[in-house]
C-alpha cells in the first residue's frame, strides 16, 4: 500500500483511503462513501443500522451530500421509509429554512445547515437517528443535533460509518451514551 494512503475498517468492511493535506499542519484520510461502491454502502448502511435496532427509530436525518447513502441505507436496514437530508446550499425553497452555522474539517469556508421548513413535520416530536459518512471535530454532527433540537426531534442515536481523530467525543458528550461508529481513523500531523 502507498506511504500517501491509509488502510481503514469500516465495521466488516476494509477501505483504502487517500491522505490529503487539510491545512498546513494537518492531513486526513478522506472518505468519500460515494467512491465506494453500492454494495459497500448498503454493507455499512446495514452494520450501523443494528446498532440502532431497539432504539424506536422514527426517522433517520442526515447531512447533504455525503451522508445521502448513510441515510439510505441506514433507513432501509431499519425497515424504515422516509428520511430528512440537512441541505448545506441554499435553494429556492429554502427560503425560511432552518438554519445552524457549521465549519467543518473538510471545508474551506464556513457553511450553514438548513432544515426545510416543509420537513419539519417529519422531526418534531420524533425519535431521529442522525447518521453521516465521517464525524471528525464532531462540529457539523454538533451543529445538527442543535437544528434538530430546535425544530423539536428527540435525538435517540448518532452514528457514523468513521470517527476520525480524538475532538469530536467532546463536541457530542452530552449524547455520548447514543454515538455509534463502524471504525475510526487517524489524523496525521505534517511536519
Amino acid at each position: 500500500m502507498p506511504a500517501d494512503t491509509y488502510l481503514a475498517q469500516v465495521g466488516s468492511q476494509q477501505i483504502t483511503l487517500p491522505i490529503i493535506p487539510v491545512s498546513d499542519d494537518l492531513s486526513i484520510a478522506l472518505m468519500m462513501v460515494i467512491d465506494h461502491g453500492v454494495r459497500f454502502a448498503e454493507t455499512a448502511g446495514r452494520e450501523l443500522a443494528e446498532h440502532f435496532a431497539d432504539a424506536g427509530v422514527d426517522v433517520v436525518v442526515a447531512p447533504a451530500t455525503l451522508g445521502i447513502p448513510v441515510a439510505i441505507e441506514v433507513t432501509r436496514a431499519l425497515g424504515l421509509d422516509d428520511y430528512v437530508i440537512l441541505q448545506k446550499t441554499r435553494k429556492v425553497h429554502l427560503g425560511d429554512a432552518l438554519e445552524e452555522s457549521v465549519h467543518a474539517i473538510t471545508s474551506t469556508t464556513g457553511a450553514a445547515l438548513l432544515l426545510d421548513r416543509a420537513r419539519l413535520s417529519a422531526v418534531a416530536g420524533k425519535r431521529v437517528l442522525f447518521v453521516d459518512d465521517v464525524i471528525s471535530s464532531g462540529s457539523s454532527s454538533g451543529a445538527a443535533l442543535r437544528l434538530l433540537e430546535r425544530a423539536g426531534a428527540e435525538i435517540v442515536g448518532i452514528g457514523a460509518l468513521l470517527a476520525e481523530g480524538e475532538g469530536w467525543p467532546a463536541a457530542l458528550a452530552p449524547y455520548e451514551d447514543r454515538v455509534a461508529v463502524l471504525g475510526r481513523i487517524p489524523v496525521f500531523p505534517r511536519t
